[in-house]
């Protein structure tokens, strides 16, 4: 279930982090992204070729306050409900320290952090047919999750992110939802697809969402003035815009790259 066939899709989600030996070791044991490259300030996780995650150390980061605006969670989505439910025993085996569980309608996901709080979703999409109700509509709900039913899809032992990982999207805290749905709708060209309390979702090409903003835990925030945790992340998009880097109204940094 990739999301390469939208116009625009999340490529590279870039943190920073104050011990970038233990963040990125963490990433290689809970997720099971490759080292890919790096050196002694950074590291660059992902699966296959491609880089999902970029981090950069900086021991001497403020750490972010879980009420500024910046992550909620990077989301990696994963190329089968078997593969999410091989990840299923490789968590319970490894005694991940799982923070929730859900049944999105759209997708299967189940939430952690890595050792400096910043958010992690991994999950599995539901088939596209099944992602829209009568009204032609997505419909997302936070229903429980059946864990047992997901880990009895596995067919063989987890071994680590398979090619064709990606991050299928990214959840964001921001100050103001409808200033979020004004920039990344009206300036980058997304369409909300959904909305909870608090929150919306917005997407490409027709997928459930590559963006989430909410103001759970961030009402008000203002823009972010350096820190630990997201320092910006990278659009794949099929066509460049002229303006290949934009600032979001929280000072989150998106690049657009291109798709090969």
């Amino acid at each position: 279930m990739s999301t390469a066939a939208a116009p625009l899709e999340i490529g590279t989600v870039r943190l920073t982090v104050n011990d970038l030996t233990k963040v990125s070791d963490f990433y290689a044991r809970a997720i099971g992204l490759e080292k890919l490259g790096g050196d002694g300030t950074t590291a660059r996780l992902g699966a296959g070729s491609r880089v999902l995650l970029e981090l950069t150390a900086d021991r001497a980061a403020r750490k972010s306050s879980p009420r500024e605006a910046g992550l909620f969670h990077t989301a990696f989505l994963l190329p089968s409900r078997a593969d999410l439910g091989a990840w299923v025993h490789h968590a319970s085996s490894s005694r991940l320290p799982v923070q929730g569980a859900s049944d999105h309608l759209v997708s299967e996901a189940i939430y952690f952090a890595d050792p400096e709080g910043n958010g992690i979703e991994i999950y599995s999409d539901r088939p596209r047919a099944s992602w829209r109700g009568a009204d032609g509509k997505i419909k997302m709900s936070t229903d429980p999750l059946d864990i047992d039913d997901l880990a009895a899809s596995a067919k063989s032992p987890w071994q680590g992110a398979p090619v064709g990982t990606t991050v299928g999207h990214i959840h964001l805290q921001v100050g103001n939802v409808a200033d979020a749905e004004a920039f990344y709708t009206g300036d980058l060209g997304f369409e909300v697809m959904a909305h909870y309390p608090g929150a919306a979702f917005m997407a490409s090409g027709g997928y459930h969402h590559h963006i989430g903003a909410n103001i759970w835990n961030s009402r008000g925030a203002g823009k972010r003035e350096g820190g630990t945790g997201l320092n910006g992340f990278t659009l794949r998009a099929d066509t460049l815009p002229a303006q290949t880097r934009v600032t979001d109204p929280w000072g989150i940094e998106i690049e657009f790259t291109g798709k090969n």
